[in-house]
């Protein structure tokens, strides 16, 4: 596929990319206090019953592969959790190089909330013991989707079981069927691959989230909401946390931010399979998403197209013993999608508002923030509303806004 021209680039950014950069900086001196503090901002951890969770998995023995800018493993939290990887962006240093490098830290993050170990008193991921498998894509805009349809195939046979690509786009009627073959190669192979929805809280089909068999996931706030700014479909699979997510800082990565959008919620979708697959390693990826799909929290119809399914809830399942695994041979999404085909059209066009950098205040679809104002989870180990209150009040107490303008192309807001 070539490149898109840049009034389509511009275009796919504002679709799919963050809207405006919303973020809060920390700088804690001394690393015990920064330990105390960070936790205080992982307030969907506590949420999730982690370190109940912890006890009896932890991502061990999981490879997830990041399809994104790279993955810097220099930072405290990934060092000896990274593997090599391969580089499949036109950019930069070249296709092929293998390095550390990750100019906007978009990859890294991804890493950091999937199996950041916390060392140096940073950020835990959902999975911390899981293995990150590095795949540098590059920006689609600038070289097409063929980087994706090839760290996909990469991925899976170096032994990559989850797939997060927390990022999208348009996609043309001629990438469908690379598209689709790509994503079939990944499911023969047994790999679950998790896809972002979007970030102009519109509803909108991207790729690759809008492509049968990809887990779509969509972001949910501080309160277990879905985020005004999360995009929706009938497509959308499940819904995971993606507010005041914290990361290493654009700008600087000896800092750290608060970042929002289905980029972070896709990666803890990622994280949680990961968990569930490291407890139950004899499972296939259909076995372990089914029981995501089965255990996830929601009040309201099932499947939602603002939730999906409902909330990723892996406590569900590791504490509480539920969800049917099923037939290891039968994918769950594609059978209850009817395994049909990707739609070709292209996605609705971001609103004005999103393209302009928005304000906190006038994010999201205003039109359908009343459906969408609805708890994703029930407080049967969703999202516990003392875990909710508590986190949320820390987290307003220490961090001060700072917007920056500038879209990209991105599923969450960087600094």
């Amino acid at each position: 596929m070539s490149p898109l021209t840049r009034a389509a680039r511009n275009r796919a950014v504002g679709l799919l990319g963050a809207m405006a950069a919303v973020v809060a900086t920390w700088t804690v001196a001394a690393p015990a206090a920064q330990a105390d503090d960070m936790r205080s901002r992982q307030w969907y951890l506590d949420a999730m019953k982690a370190d109940e969770m912890w006890k009896v998995a932890t991502g061990k023995g999981i490879t997830v592969a990041v399809l994104d800018s790279g993955v810097d493993s220099t930072v405290s939290e990934l060092r000896g959790k990274v593997l090599p990887g391969r580089n499949f962006s036109d950019a930069g240093e070249g296709p092929g190089r293998v390095d550390n490098k990750d100019r906007d830290r978009h990859g890294t993050n991804m890493a950091l909330a999937i199996a950041g170990s916390g060392a140096a008193g940073g950020v835990k991921g959902i999975a911390p013991d899981a293995t990150i498998l590095p795949v540098k894509t590059g920006d689609f805009a600038f070289n097409g989707w063929g980087p994706t349809f090839k760290g996909i195939r990469y991925a899976v046979d170096n032994g990559a079981r989850v797939i997060n690509i927390s990022s999208g786009g348009v996609a043309d009627e001629a990438s469908t069927a690379d598209w689709l073959a790509a994503v079939d190669y990944a499911h023969k192979k047994g790999a679950l691959i998790f896809a972002a929805a979007g970030n102009d809280g519109i509803e909108s089909r991207s790729y690759p989230a809008a492509v049968p068999g990809v887990v779509a996931v969509g972001a949910l706030d501080t309160k277990g909401k879905v985020a005004k700014f999360s995009d929706y479909g009938s497509h959308l699979a499940l819904a995971a946390p993606g507010m005041e997510m914290p990361g290493r800082c654009t700008d600087n990565k000896n800092k750290y931010c608060a970042f929002k959008g289905t980029s972070h919620a896709t990666a803890i979708a990622s994280g949680t399979a990961a968990l569930i697959w490291s407890a139950h390693p004899d499972w296939t990826g259909n076995q372990v998403l089914r029981v995501m799909m089965e255990t996830a929290g929601h009040n309201g119809p099932v499947p939602s197209k603002y939730i999906g399914y409902g909330s990723v809830r892996p406590a569900q399942v590791l504490l509480e013993g539920k969800g049917n695994p099923g037939d290891p041979n039968v994918n769950p999404l594609l059978a209850a999608q009817g395994g049909g085909q990707p739609t070709t059209s292209k996605p609705s066009e971001p609103s004005k508002a999103s393209q302009t950098s928005p304000s906190p205040e006038n994010t999201g679809a205003s039109g359908s923030d009343q459906v969408k104002d609805q708890a994703a989870g029930s407080d049967e180990g969703g999202f516990p509303l003392w875990a909710i209150v508590a986190s949320a009040v820390a987290v307003v107490a220490v961090i001060g806004l700072v917007v920056a303008a500038g879209v990209r192309r991105r599923a969450s807001t960087d600094a």
